[in-house]
């Protein structure tokens, strides 16, 4: 297949990246010799503003990219939101509620180019140093943001089913907003309808190019809805197995090249 009018999306962690949060030096060449070709490369993470923003200039982004799991679309090189959504009101008081229900959960609040921590566990803490974040420490009631993109949790893995299950008890958690596991110990509050799927979706329109020929690679549940979306879906060997149910391809794990070998099967087609 001809590069030209290809789209890929690509997750990062877990996909892009390998577990040391590198790129191989094999997918750089293959995405340099995809954008050679005419092919279109961008990122739909579930990252903010500030934990993408080196990735995207590690790969030299030129075009906009999905950003806090489909909460907006950001063009990095002209370092501007395109489009973005928001979190209900009633985020506030859910947030609240999770703090008192489990004093040790961690917790952020991300609004754009800032990322708030009403309650920090060590889980976080380690989150931030590992992505070199310099959060703001406060109070729920001492954040004045007016759209919240996404609120993330983060809590020990072997206890993550406990959060789970009380958000899944509370119908009007589960009405007013979309909730997904990003990662075994990341559990995340997105607006209502708002996943990777719906921001590739409005990424296109943005760009004109709905008639494309889309890829959408990933490797967690949050990744689901660009797999499917996309014209063809593409799954990591490392994927949870729903993601790879969902894909149309599985190829070989993030830590051996797998959008080198996304690239090498378009190629081919």
């Amino acid at each position: 297949m001809n590069f030209k009018n290809v789209i890929i999306m690509t997750d990062i962690d877990g996909t892009l990246v390998t577990d040391e949060k590198k790129i191989l030096p094999k997918d750089m060449e293959a995405i340099n010799r995809f954008r050679a070709g005419g092919g279109i490369f961008t990122l739909a993470t579930g990252r903010g503003y500030s934990m993408a923003k080196p990735i995207a200039e590690r790969v030299g982004l030129d075009v906009p990219a999905v950003i806090f799991n489909g909460s907006a679309v950001f063009d990095f090189k002209e370092d501007k939101f395109l489009w973005h959504s928001a979190l209900p009101e009633t985020a506030k008081g859910i947030i609240k509620e999770l703090i008192e229900a489990f004093p040790d959960i961690g917790a952020e609040i991300l609004c754009r180019d800032r990322v708030y921590v009403p309650s920090m566990n060590e889980v976080e803490r380690e989150h931030l140093a590992y992505e070199n974040v310099q959060p703001i420490i406060c109070g729920v009631d001492d954040i004045n943001e007016e759209s919240w993109l996404k609120m993330l949790i983060a809590y020990p893995p072997e206890r993550m089913q406990n959060i789970v299950d009380f958000v899944h008890e509370r119908p009007y958690y589960t009405n007013s907003a979309h909730w997904v596991r990003s990662e075994n110990h990341f559990f995340e509050m997105l607006p209502f309808g708002v996943n990777k799927g719906s921001g590739f979706q409005r990424l296109l329109e943005i760009m004109g190019k709905e008639d494309a020929f889309t890829v959408g690679v990933g490797d967690y549940n949050n990744d689901i809805e660009l797999i499917e979306q996309a014209s063809l879906g593409v799954a990591v060997a490392s994927a949870q197995q729903e993601a790879k149910e969902a894909a149309d391809l599985v190829v070989c794990d993030n830590n051996s090249g797998a959008i080198s070998e996304v690239i090498d099967y378009i190629e081919k087609m």
